[in-house]
């Protein structure tokens, strides 16, 4: 499985983004795909996941209720739309893809929120 961020760039705090997730190869095997990032300094983290197998969308603390993903099953795209964005969302975003007990991330995008 081939995984592939895009999306970020720089905006001013209060702004939005929307990053895409795009996963090619053997999609039939996929369980779940999340959202990670990861700040100068800081460990890699979760923001928000679903699992294919249905149950309740994860969303971090951190982001609940500002950001949201969707899927677009048809193109193995998954989204995660970012609104009212604050300096300390400024990170790379990585995408996460499990299929069985493998996991294939993306290269990550730059999200830059300026103040």
């Amino acid at each position: 499985v081939q995984v592939a961020e895009s999306g970020g760039g720089l905006v001013q705090a209060g702004g939005s983004l929307r990053l895409s997730c795009v996963a090619s190869g053997n999609t039939l095997s996929i369980n779940a795909m999340g959202w990670y990032r990861q700040a100068p300094g800081n460990q890699r983290e979760l923001i928000a996941g679903k699992s294919y197998s249905g149950g309740p969308t994860y969303y971090a603390d951190s982001v609940k209720g500002r950001f949201t993903i969707s899927r677009d099953n048809a193109n193995n795209t998954m989204y995660l739309q970012m609104n009212s964005l604050l300096p300390e969302d400024t990170a790379v975003y990585y995408c996460r893809v499990v299929t069985g007990p493998y996991d294939y991330w993306g290269q990550g995008t730059q999200v830059t929120v300026s103040s």
